[in-house]
């Protein structure tokens, strides 16, 4: 009698005491501990998840699996994975979208409070030994208007979190409804609002998004709060309108390119607050729900039902 063949998943080693006590036996786990391993072990993957910090080598592994059906990620941005060629090939492929939205929400907050009570200045002061007569920020949230530009689990958090300080949220998506504008229409109210929140995913569609025009249409005291991807702001004319003080500051947890050049201007800009990615970062629960997230897929894939979290490999999100 013939034994079944099993279906090998190909994962990283760090997974492996999380993961492994809860395999089903169909399947038959390959941890791998570096990249060259990696390498080595993605042709014969037909389930990977095979995150590195080098999407390059990551995008090299995926070109030599040629028998995946199945690529699990928990990098949210898709951009740089080669999305035609997993489509051609019949991939499905899905992403960590979610995952770190309760942490990238509460630094959108945190960089909104930083700002509007002039915390760094608070800081500084503690660091001068400086016991300050006033606050350096007097901006209060309650009655103040967002403007969220992206409305997945990140935006979605963030408008809660931010009604609850009695911000006005204006969310821009697809489909109408009360508190939103489509998106051929929020550019045309830019000049009403506080705080200009991204959190949109990186595409052809959202690629400069923020430029000249936009900045110059925003309050001058308005901040940009970018917590999407460095390449959806013209970065230039966010320099130039900071200097300029067009606007009234920028919060920027991504940045072009990253990591930022040491003598680029936005390090020194007074207006410009940089937190070099660390938004997903910023949390100790990503890996535990990125685990149950695959397993509940696995079961999925299993089953021969549909994988939640699937990325839309035309639309790139």
């Amino acid at each position: 009698m013939t034994t079944p063949s099993k279906t090998i998943l190909v994962m990283p080693a760090l997974a492996a005491p999380v993961l492994q006590p809860h395999l089903p036996d169909w399947i038959e786990p390959r941890f791998f501990r570096h990249t060259a391993e990696l390498i080595e072990m993605a042709p014969e993957a037909e389930i990977g998840w095979f995150d590195l910090d080098d999407k390059a080598k990551m995008v090299e592994a995926i070109t030599r699996a040629e028998n995946l059906k199945w690529l699990s990620s928990i990098y949210a941005g898709v951009d740089g994975f080669p999305l035609q060629m997993m489509a051609e090939r019949g991939v499905v492929f899905t992403n960590g979208v979610g995952i770190n939205a309760i942490t990238i929400a509460e630094y959108v907050v945190m960089g909104i409070l930083n700002i509007a009570k002039g915390y760094r200045e608070v800081v500084r002061a503690q660091d001068r030994h400086e016991w300050l007569a006033d606050s350096p920020g007097k901006v209060e949230l309650a009655g103040s208007k967002a403007l969220v530009l992206g409305y997945g689990a990140i935006g979605q958090r963030v408008d809660k979190i931010l009604s609850a300080f009695e911000v006005e949220v204006t969310k821009v998506r697809r489909s109408p409804g009360e508190g939103t504008l489509l998106p051929d229409q929020w550019r045309a109210r830019l000049g009403e609002f506080n705080w200009v929140i991204l959190a949109v995913p990186a595409t052809p569609e959202t690629d400069g998004m923020i430029g000249a025009a936009e900045l110059a249409a925003m309050k001058p005291s308005a901040v940009l709060v970018n917590v999407a991807r460095g390449s959806v702001v013209d970065q230039d004319a966010l320099v130039a309108a900071l200097t300029e003080q067009r606007i009234g500051g920028a919060f920027l947890d991504v940045t072009t390119p990253e990591p930022l050049p040491a003598d680029h201007p936005l390090w020194s800009l007074p207006n410009a607050h940089v937190t070099m990615h660390l938004s997903g970062r910023a949390q100790t629960a990503m890996f535990q729900r990125s685990a149950a997230r695959f397993l509940d897929n696995l079961a999925r894939y299993g089953r021969g039902d549909a994988l939640a979290h699937q990325v839309d490999l035309t639309l790139g999100y």
